[in-house]
C-alpha cells in the first residue's frame, strides 16, 4: 500500500536525522513505495560497476562511482522562506487546504470544483 508523499521531487529539504544531519540539498528522485527519497549530496556511498563489453557505444567503463543513496522520508523537513526571521529558509511541516476553484468544460460552461494544495504549517502559506 502506497501513500501518497508530502515530498515532491524538487523540494529543498534538510536532512534533521542521521550522519548527514542539518545538510541542505534538492531532492533529486522520490520512491513513494518505499517511502524513500533522493536527496542531492546526501548519503553518498560509493558503488563498484564491473566493465561490460556490448561492443560499439553500449559498453560501459567500470570503476567506482559515487552516487547518492535513497534515505527515509521521515529523515528530511521541507525548508521554505521566512519573513519573519530575516527571510531565511526555516523547516515546517506540510499540511494540505482544499481551495474551491472555478473550472470551465470544452464547451464553455463553468463548474465548482475542489483543488488540494500544500500548506507551511510553520508559515501558513501556500506551498
Amino acid at each position: 500500500m502506497t501513500h501518497e508523499l508530502t515530498i515532491k521531487k524538487g523540494d529543498l529539504v534538510r536532512v534533521v536525522r542521521g550522519s548527514d544531519k542539518g545538510v541542505e540539498g534538492r531532492v533529486i528522485a522520490v520512491r513513494a513505495a518505499e517511502h524513500r527519497v533522493i536527496v542531492e549530496g546526501v548519503n553518498r556511498v560509493k558503488r563498484h560497476t564491473k566493465v561490460t563489453q556490448q561492443g560499439g557505444r553500449g559498453g560501459t567503463t567500470g570503476g567506482i562511482v559515487t552516487q547518492e543513496a535513497p534515505i527515509h522520508v521521515s529523515n528530511v523537513m521541507l525548508l521554505v522562506d521566512d519573513d519573519d526571521e530575516g527571510g531565511g529558509k526555516v523547516p515546517t511541516r506540510i499540511g494540505f487546504r482544499r481551495d474551491e476553484v472555478t473550472k470551465t468544460r470544452p464547451d464553455g460552461s463553468t463548474y465548482s470544483a475542489h483543488r488540494s494544495v500544500r500548506v507551511a504549517t510553520r508559515t501558513g502559506k501556500e506551498i
